[in-house]
């Protein structure tokens, strides 16, 4: 019998890469995004596999529709063995001028969302004693930069509640995985559709990388003991340097922060904006940013060898810090 796996923000971006990665290794899938026709569209796609799909119209802001899914998932395809919280929010806008509903909106997509998805899916795996819960962080989570602060500190909250829940299924000897996955910049549609009021189209920060990079991460730490998996050098060296240079990384970004997330081309009048309502159209994982994105990552040597790993880094982002001193005068 298939092994099932729940995966959210699924019609789109990383979600629909990793709805594929799962699917290529033969487990039935329960897809669930707010937009009905992208994920009755990526399902189909998957069927082609010969696993079984179920698309299921989900908020996850809603606690109430996330646990109905689950329901409805465990009736229809069985047993959840893996729940992978990928759906997220965001907004490119100074703090100034965002209000606090979209901060609100914001906040429950990226955060509560994986929230609700964690309780969801422990409720059905402690009574199983078996189980993988994999959340797809951020290096964002660690160091914060300007325009995205609803991001970050949603991003920032998901760390202190999986380590807090860690901490209970260790105490409770519970025989489930709960692993954080912490990504660099991804070639997705967010930069498309994500709410934006800097009045130029946003990018991600280079170096990018095509979403099925970190599909190969999320589906690796289901399926093998990982506290956390860091995807690419690039998470690496923003979660070292702020451990080493806070301070300057705060000067830094004021400068470079603007400008490496924006791209000198004026938004279209009607652009999407998906924080509220779905954006409409036939997006899948990748962005418009092809040309421009890796398709392969250090994420597993990061991983596997972190110690030896981190020692080096950490080297190496003394000198970084002395070089951005050096570019800030100071």
């Amino acid at each position: 019998m298939a092994k099932v796996a729940v995966i959210t923000g699924a019609g789109a971006g990383v979600g629909r890469a990793t709805v594929e990665e799962f699917a290529r290794k033969g487990y039935d899938v329960a897809l669930l995004s707010r937009d009905a026709d992208r994920l009755e569209r990526a399902a189909d796609e998957i069927r082609k596999y010969g696993v079984r799909a179920l698309p299921i119209p989900t908020d996850v802001a809603d606690a109430a529709a996330v646990e109905a899914a689950a329901d409805r998932t465990e009736s229809e395809l069985g047993p959840i063995d893996v729940w992978v919280n990928v759906a997220m929010a965001t907004v490119f806008s100074p703090v100034e001028k965002l209000t606090s509903e979209e901060v609100e909106r914001g906040t429950k997509v990226t955060y509560l969302g994986q929230v609700y998805g964690m309780m969801s899916a422990l409720k059905r795996m402690r009574v199983r004693n078996r189980g993988a819960i994999v959340n797809v962080g951020s290096a964002l989570a660690y160091r914060s930069v300007p325009l995205q602060s609803i991001y970050c500190g949603a991003k920032a909250a998901i760390r202190g509640f999986t380590d807090s829940l860690r901490s209970e299924i260790i105490h409770d000897k519970l025989n489930v995985q709960l692993t954080m996955v912490d990504l660099p910049a991804i070639n997705t549609p967010q930069f498309d559709w994500a709410l934006n009021k800097m009045g130029l189209k946003a990018k991600p920060v280079a170096p990018i990388f095509q979403p099925e990079v970190p599909a190969r991460a999320i589906y690796f730490a289901a399926t093998h003991k990982r506290r956390e998996i860091w995807v690419g050098w690039p998470t690496v060296k923003a979660i070292l340097a702020n451990q080493i240079a806070p301070g300057l990384l705060d000067r830094y970004l004021a400068q470079a922060g603007y400008s490496g997330q924006l791209t000198n081309h004026p938004i279209a009048p009607d652009a999407p904006a998906n924080l509220f309502e779905p954006a409409p159209g036939n997006y899948s994982a990748h962005g418009r940013f092809d040309n421009r994105s890796r398709d392969y990552s250090l994420e597993m040597f990061t991983n596997r060898h972190k110690m030896v790993f981190m020692t080096a880094a950490a080297i190496g982002m003394a000198a970084l810090a002395h070089q951005i001193a050096k570019r800030l005068d100071i």
